[in-house]
Parts: structure tokens; C-alpha cells; sequence
């Protein structure tokens, strides 16, 4: 038996062939997130947000004030309070951990509130957001 036929007979039994692979594109867009929720291009400045931080800025498209929030700064459970007219509409979270935003100031669940996993990016809140907290894994 001729070895270079059949090494490349064994690689060409175990690799796939492109067929049956997806392209990278395809298999990114069966898995992303909905445009939602997508983080936006890697060249907005305007929506950096480093690890660990939770970012919100005062209108959609991550434009208008920024405000960032580390857990070390808001703990576990606790509602934080945006501060007195600096409501936000768009964010970022980035924390680690799950967030709920809220549209009262006081965490009420009387009011519109959603919670959402790490990486999360909102380009638009449905909701004006006036605190959040940040929850246990």
C-alpha cells in the first residue's frame, strides 16, 4: 500500500468537506442573538463598555450621558437608582451576571422592568430605565 495515499485518504476521511461545514457567517447567524440585543460594530466608540461594568447612556443608540456601574461599586440585589434626571435608554451589560432594569426608580415591579443575561447590548430600552439590579449567577 502506497503511504502517501493513504495518508492523505485518512485526512481526507476525517476532515469534512465544505458542504458539510456552515460557513462562519452562516453559523453566526443561526446562533446570534436577535439586532436587538446585537452587540454593535466593533468601531463604535460610542458603545464601548469594558468588561465587568454595566453602561447606560441617556438615549437610544448608545448616545447622549454615559454612566458605567462595576459590581464592587452597586452589590448584589441592591437597586441603584439612576441619578435624578439622567434616565437611560440604551445599555450594555457587561457585568458578569444578571440585570434587571426598571422603569421606577425604586425597583418596583409595579412598573415595566426586564432582566438580562451578561452581554447583553439594548440599542433601545422599550422603556425609560431609572435603576437596576444586578443578581447571583
Amino acid at each position: 500500500m502506497n503511504p502517501i495515499l493513504t495518508a492523505a485518504a485518512l485526512a481526507a476521511a476525517l476532515l469534512p468537506t465544505a458542504a458539510a461545514v456552515p460557513s462562519a457567517a452562516s453559523a453566526a447567524s443561526a446562533t446570534s442573538a436577535p439586532s436587538a440585543a446585537s452587540a454593535p460594530s466593533a468601531g463604535s466608540a460610542k458603545a464601548a463598555c469594558d468588561p465587568g461594568q454595566l453602561c447606560l447612556w441617556g438615549r437610544a443608540g448608545y448616545s447622549g450621558t454615559r454612566q458605567s456601574h462595576e459590581l464592587a461599586d452597586t452589590g448584589i440585589d441592591n437597586c441603584v437608582p439612576l441619578p435624578a434626571g439622567v434616565p437611560a435608554r440604551s445599555f450594555v451589560n457587561r457585568v458578569g451576571r444578571p440585570v434587571t432594569v426598571y422603569q421606577s426608580a425604586e425597583c418596583a415591579t409595579e412598573a415595566e422592568f426586564d432582566t438580562y443575561p451578561t452581554g447583553t447590548w439594548v440599542p433601545e430600552s422599550r422603556f425609560t430605565v431609572r435603576a437596576f439590579k444586578v443578581w447571583e449567577n
